[in-house]
């Protein structure tokens, strides 16, 4: 079993094993350095096209995920072709230019809303793979507009079989008009799977309206749903839609079903059976002319039992039914719902945070007893301790830590690493053999953070004189230049 800390970045559709991107660039050895870069880091396959050529390539066997643009000498050949790529292409395919570092955009039209994001040439590791996870954001913008603030998120982020078996089942119930059921515990996540239900829907283009019947107070409940007319009861100061008008066309989402009062699921049964309703304090009937997906994380069939919700309700609401599993039964996807909580508050918020792989491990052996919503609760409030920083798991709340055996770690991460990056090497004691991790690991990968630590680490007991950081390292001095910039290491000081 893999450990859930080890998923690369979060991508749209989990199911799809491979991405793939394309590569134009006039440069040849910049193109080939790029090409072995992403080959490093395994992003997956790279087609490689000169500046013109890619419109003769056959890009209709493959769904790209990437374009890498580098950038011409002359502006107006870069944007001329930029133009030509964005013009070709689907709009969520998102584009990311290389420039020379330390090189200004002074046209804006760079900096528009031709590209997602900018890579700087020389590569740094590091910063490449912040322009991917850039350009993994803006496709989410694209395919999901309008996402964030609504709720957590807007898509079922996961890879794990129960997540899957639920992405399933909306798409065997979505293009129908059936009722459905959600089940599972407070903070699941029950209406992002309504609000995908709705989004594959042929009721997409009309309203998704949402109502929590437990936050409703029972006397008011009816108003809310059927609406009122103007004099219906005191304070009724004038004519009001209920939720059923307010989505006429759409889906009704009925959140905490099973807090309606009794009296209240009788009225609401005899909507489902005429497809009528009235407000209150007329006697004009409307058509209700909605889905609707209701959701509950209680028990109804004992409350059924216990003669608190009616049976005759429960089978017309129960159509199709949909149970969503508890977060401490898809550990797999905490990594993945942590980055896209993470994108969320970049993209809300302007700021970040990064997590070392030894917290992941501890946030995903926690119990999560609050689902979702505890989680999301905990990564804003690490954004607000530790703005744009990397947290370690010393620094994670005792709750969360407890019974991990924790190690003050240095953090030689850089300030762009990506959460998926932030994992430091363990260190080895004197004599002590490497032992390979149960779940192996990427030894590229692995060699590559170690040699990066210790050359951070030697630069910087030797206050970043390069001479010195040689002869700690037993290296030539030019070799250890070299390093660095291949690492993406400044040099502060070469005497």
């Amino acid at each position: 079993m893999n450990n859930p800390a080890d998923d690369h970045l979060p991508h749209n559709d989990p199911d799809r094993l491979a991405q793939h991107l394309l590569l134009v660039d006039c440069d040849d050895e910049r193109a080939e350095e790029l090409s072995l870069l992403f080959d490093f880091i395994d992003y997956g396959s790279i087609q490689r096209c000169d500046y013109g050529e890619w419109k003769a390539a056959n890009h209709n066997d493959v769904q790209l995920d990437v374009i890498v643009l580098g950038r011409h000498s002359e502006d107006a050949t870069t944007l001329e072709e930029l133009k030509a790529l964005h013009d070709y292409f689907p709009r969520e395919i998102p584009i990311l230019l290389v420039s020379e570092r330390g090189n200004p955009d002074n046209d804006s039209r760079f900096a528009g809303g031709y590209i997602a994001g900018k890579i700087e040439y020389p590569l740094k590791y590091r910063q490449l793979y912040h322009a991917l996870h850039q350009a993994d954001i803006h496709r989410r913008q694209v395919e999901q507009p309008g996402s964030g603030s609504q709720t957590l998120f807007r898509s079922l982020v996961g890879k794990s079989a129960a997540i899957q078996e639920v992405r399933k089942q909306i798409e065997q119930v979505a293009g129908a008009d059936a009722n459905v059921l959600i089940l599972g515990e407070s903070g699941t996540g029950k209406e992002v799977v309504a609000r995908n239900l709705h989004y594959h829907s042929g009721r997409r283009q009309k309203p998704f309206v949402p109502v929590n019947c437990g936050a409703i107070p029972p006397d008011l409940l009816e108003s809310e749903l059927f609406g009122h007319e103007k004099g219906a009861f005191t304070g009724a100061l004038t004519a009001r839609q209920g939720r059923f008008e307010m989505a006429r066309g759409g889906t009704l989402f009925l959140d905490e079903i099973g807090d309606m009062p009794l009296s209240m699921q009788v009225k609401l049964l005899r909507v489902i059976q005429e497809r009528l309703f009235e407000r209150v304090g007329s006697n004009k009937s409307i058509e209700a002319d909605v889905r609707i997906v209701a959701a509950t994380h209680r028990d109804l069939e004992e409350e059924i039992s216990a003669g608190r919700f009616r049976e005759d309700l429960y089978y017309r609401l129960n159509v199709f039914p949909i149970e969503m599993p508890p977060l401490r039964e898809r550990r797999g996807d905490i990594p993945l719902l942590i980055g896209e909580l993470v994108t969320r508050i970049e993209h809300e918020q302007q700021r970040s945070v990064r997590f070392t792989r030894p917290a992941l491990v501890a946030l995903s052996d926690y119990e999560w007893l609050g689902n979702v919503r505890e989680l999301a609760n905990l990564i804003e409030r690490l954004v607000i301790m530790f703005p744009n920083g990397l947290v370690d798991v010393r620094d994670l709340p005792e709750k969360y830590r407890d019974g991990i055996e924790v190690e003050v770690l240095e953090s030689e991460i850089e300030d762009d690493a990506l959460l998926e990056l932030d994992v430091q090497p363990q260190r080895q004691v004197a004599g002590e053999p490497a032992r390979l991790p149960t779940d192996g690991l990427d030894l590229r990968e692995h060699l590559q953070e170690i040699e990066y630590s210790l050359i951070k680490q030697a630069l910087d007991d030797a206050e970043g004189v390069v001479a010195h950081a040689a002869k700690r390292l037993n290296m030539r001095r030019t070799t250890l230049v070299e390093k660095m910039r291949k690492l993406g290491l400044q040099r502060v000081e070469t005497a």
